[in-house]
């Protein structure tokens, strides 16, 4: 019997669409079951990153090393982005979306003092310093997983619906004073606007706070904007023992201080979302009976809701401003001249998408909904123009105390390798999720 022409069409339609998800989903399968394949490349890639660590706009041998990886690969490979970053684009087998990894690569002026036989004995100069030179904020594991990633991708090219775009970023933890690098430049430079343009951006980072084989995560302000701080208060010189023919800014500085503390107590709404102000660094003086001219404090200011971001920074004005009117001195306030990110802003459209991906990756029982950090991340940037997710991959040994595994940025900060592959994961399952609808189904 012969089906009517509109019938017969969404037959085979719906048959096509049954055919195309049980592709899918095996391809999502397939996938996972490579991963193991790389690992022993992640493990060996994340050691030599770790054992050659560069600082922030320095990283001229960890960029060729990556480049020199993926095009082996047989990615299409740029070089050279906001100076030492890199771009990788493979072209899948099958139409779909364009889809962006993201992988920072700098390291810290920090001393390593794990007992690693891969341990870094790197040494550099840091703001005229001698320093050693560690990947103690994990951007070794960064790099290595998503390069481990893009084997996989490679393996599964032909049947790969969509684009891969990789961004191996340099001077994520930020560029030497004045310099530009970093997320902010690689979307100058048009990361993110030339072609292929990804739709989406993924990205990972390494946190000691959560165990071996979990993913955390958050809709929403996930990590704090930051900016830096800076007041200089101006008052009127004279010798200590005739304060009254002067105006003190040591005084002014102290009280503008004490101010501070009620910005966030008192001037910003909380329960939207954590805010702080913090003063790290005060100077001003040469001598004890001297009076000095001015007075320079620097802080930091974070935010985890972008209206509050931009509410701290006017009262922190105000208030520094009008506190030391009141005592006869001046204030000049600065925020983010050198150091300015946004909030790292998980799109909830996209989270709850993604959602049911990372609780099959990690297992329900193991996806974490992370409280906010105030610590803060560039990959906010990109979220700016573009939905994006950012997911923590737990890299503390299971069973072991906090107090074993050192928070990032320490001297002591190590990683269980363990932790790993469950990134790797992460980084194709999100990927080939998104490219076939999966999480929206």
């Amino acid at each position: 019997m012969n089906l009517p022409s509109k019938l017969s069409v969404a037959v085979c339609a719906l048959a096509a669409a049954a055919v195309a998800r049980a592709a899918d989903a095996g391809l999502a399968k397939s996938a996972d079951a490579l991963v193991d394949g790389v690992m022993a490349e992640v493990i060996g890639a994340r050691r030599h990153l770790h054992a050659h660590p560069e600082l922030s706009n320095r990283e001229a041998e960890t960029s060729a090393y990556v480049a020199a990886k993926l095009e082996a690969l047989g990615y299409e490979v740029q070089a050279g982005v906001a100076r030492h970053g890199v771009v990788a684009v493979l072209k899948g087998g099958r139409p779909g979306p364009v889809v962006a990894l993201r992988a920072d690569m700098d390291a810290l002026p920090v001393a390593e003092e794990v007992d690693l036989p891969f341990a870094s004995t790197v040494k550099s100069t840091f703001d005229g310093k001698d320093v050693g030179v560690m990947h103690a904020c994990g951007h070794d594991t960064h790099m290595a997983m998503l390069l481990g990633a893009a084997e996989v991708f490679v393996k599964i090219k032909a049947r790969l619906p969509g684009t891969i775009k990789l961004i191996f970023q340099p001077a994520e933890e930020g560029p030497p004073p004045g310099e530009e690098a970093g997320a902010k430049r690689m979307i100058e430079e048009g990361v993110l606007s030339r072609a292929p343009v990804p739709e989406v951006i993924f990205g990972l980072h390494v946190l000691t706070e959560y165990e071996s084989g979990t993913l955390a995560f958050r809709a929403g302000g996930l990590m704090a904007s930051s900016e830096d701080l800076t007041i200089t208060v101006t008052g009127r010189q004279t010798h200590g023992a005739i304060p009254w023919n002067g105006v003190d800014p040591i005084v002014a500085s102290a009280q503008i201080v004490n101010a501070l503390q009620t910005v966030v107590s008192r001037q910003i709404d909380i329960t939207q979302g954590a805010a702080i102000v913090t003063i790290g660094k005060i100077e001003g003086g040469v001598r004890n009976n001297i009076i000095p001219e001015r007075v320079v404090m620097k802080g930091t200011l974070r935010a985890l809701n972008p209206e509050a971001r931009t509410r701290l920074a006017d009262a922190v004005r105000r208030t520094a401003t009008r506190t030391a009117e009141a005592t006869g001195a001046s204030a000049e306030v600065k925020i983010g001249v050198d150091h300015s990110y946004p909030v790292t802003y998980n799109d909830p459209s996209l989270t709850a998408r993604m959602r049911p991906t990372l609780a099959r990756l990690a297992g329900a029982a193991n996806l974490i909904e992370s409280t906010p950090q105030t610590v803060s991340e560039d990959f906010s940037f990109y979220q700016q123009k573009i939905p994006g997710l950012f997911v923590f991959v737990g890299v503390r040994k299971p069973g072991a105390g906090k107090d074993e595994y050192a928070p990032n940025h320490s001297p002591r900060f190590k990683v269980d390798e363990a932790g790993l592959p469950l990134g790797v994961r992460a980084l194709v399952g999100l990927t080939l999720d998104y490219m076939t609808g999966a999480g929206s189904r």
